[in-house]
Formats: C-alpha cells, structure tokens, sequence
C-alpha cells in the first residue's frame, strides 16, 4: 500500500510540474490577447478566461474518462505526450519557444471588441483544457488501481486515477490564477527546468506505450509487464535521474552566467 502511495505521490508532483507548463502557457496567450483592452476591461476579460479554463478543464475531465481503458486511447496519449516532448525540446533548441506568443502578437487584436476577445481566449482556453486533460489521463492510467472514498470507478476509470486527474485539473486552474508569472519567471531564470519537464512528459509518454503494448488487446508485451517490479524500478530511476540533471544543469548554468557577467 505504501508503495502505491508513494506512485501516487511522484504521479501527482510531475502533473503539478506539468500543469504549471501548460498554465503558464495558457496564462501567456491570454495576457497578449487581452493587452489592448482597457484596464477595466482586460481584468473582466481575464476573470472570464480563469472562469472558462475551469469549466473546460471538468469537461475535458469527464469526456477523456469515458475513453481511457480503450487501448487506441492509450496509444494517441503516448504518440500526444511524445510529440510534445520532441516538438517542445525542438523549439527549444532553434529558439522557436515562444512561436504561439508571436502569431498572437501578429493577428492584430486592435480591432477586437471585448466579447470577441473573450470568445477567442474561450477557444484558447478549451485547448488547453484537452491539453491538460490528455496529459492527465496518460499519467494517471499508468498508475494501479486504488480505491477512494468507496467507489470503484468514476466515469469508466479507477476512482484513485480519477481524483489525481482531478487534483491535476484543479491545481492547473490554481497556478494559472495565482502563480503562472512566477512560474514563467523561473523557466526564464532556470531555462533547463522546462527541458527537462519536457523530458520527462517523453519518459511518461514512453511508460503510456509500454502500457498500450501490454494491453490485452495488442499483447505485444506481456500483459503484467507495465505493473513488473523490474520495470517499475527502472521508470522511477530514470525519472528521478532526470529530474536530478536537469536540476543540476539549470543551476550550474546560471552560476555560469552570473560569473560571465561579472
């Protein structure tokens, strides 16, 4: 029991970590499509978009739920999670990280009323939301079944991965009220970071494929091989290691700055 906990617990970090990217992103698109409104109206505007990611976030939630145990499900969540990683670690690399931010600044919004732009931070926001969402539900199925607070199942899934996807859902919206500026601060501050959150997002991508080979339907890989200590063993060490360089590279390179600098 206390091993499941313990995955629960590191599902639960990484999807914060995660959520925190795709807030902070959200946070972005919707400040460059709110800059040319009034003050007034940028706060009312905004007020709209956190309202609309919440109500996104428990749709996607409980329409993804009802897909999940289908394995084609489970296989375009690891090909989704290991296009983002590739894609995101590309763009990185070109300086091309910042690309939505740009095309949003291009699309003219001068000529925007307020509902027109609220409507386009909507759209905005139920992309996040499926985002979010996909990201969520191809954690929380790699975790074993727990039960929680007696149910059985929520919506066609686990009650236990439910409620992770749940929390995750919860502390996006969270983060992108109170902390997504502070969170965009610290990737510029420690741009290594978000390379290896993307890192990671590959790695859990990688886990959702092994899942999806396992599969009863598929039986490319044994069926018990995802929840085989050997294999546990190794997606932890490797999570863990990751997040242990990115870290340490983050921190050795701003030192590296700093004393350039002097």
């Amino acid at each position: 029991m206390e091993t499941v906990l313990l995955e629960y617990a590191w599902v639960l970090l990484v999807l914060v970590g995660l959520e925190g990217l795709l807030a902070a992103d959200n946070a972005v698109v919707m400040a460059v499509m709110v800059k040319h409104l009034p003050k007034d109206q940028q706060k009312k505007a905004l007020f709209y978009g956190l309202a609309g990611a919440f109500i996104f976030r428990f749709a996607a939630l409980f329409m993804i739920t009802l897909l999940v145990n289908i394995w084609q499900i489970q296989a375009l969540g690891a090909a989704y999670l290991l296009f983002i990683s590739v894609k995101h670690i590309y763009d990185q690399r070109k300086g091309h990280g910042n690309d939505h931010e740009e095309l949003l600044e291009a699309n003219d919004n001068k000529g925007s009323s307020f509902w027109m732009t609220v409507l386009k931070i909507e759209l905005a926001d139920i992309a996040f939301a499926i985002d979010s969402m996909l990201a969520a539900v191809a954690l929380a199925v790699t975790l074993p079944h727990l039960n929680v607070f007696g149910f059985t199942d929520i919506g066609g899934i686990n009650s236990g991965q439910f409620f992770v996807m749940l929390a995750g859902g919860l502390i996006g919206v969270i983060i992108m009220r109170f902390a997504a500026h502070k969170f965009v601060q610290l990737l510029e501050k420690y741009p290594q970071l978000e390379t290896a959150a993307f890192v990671i997002v590959g790695w859990v991508g990688v886990k959702l494929l092994v899942m999806t080979l396992a599969h009863e339907n598929v039986h490319i890989l044994p069926h018990d091989f995802p929840h085989s200590t050997p294999w546990t063993i190794v997606f932890w060490t490797v999570l863990v290691g990751i997040v242990a360089v990115g870290a340490l590279i983050g921190v050795r390179k701003k030192k590296a700055e700093e004393q350039a600098e002097k």
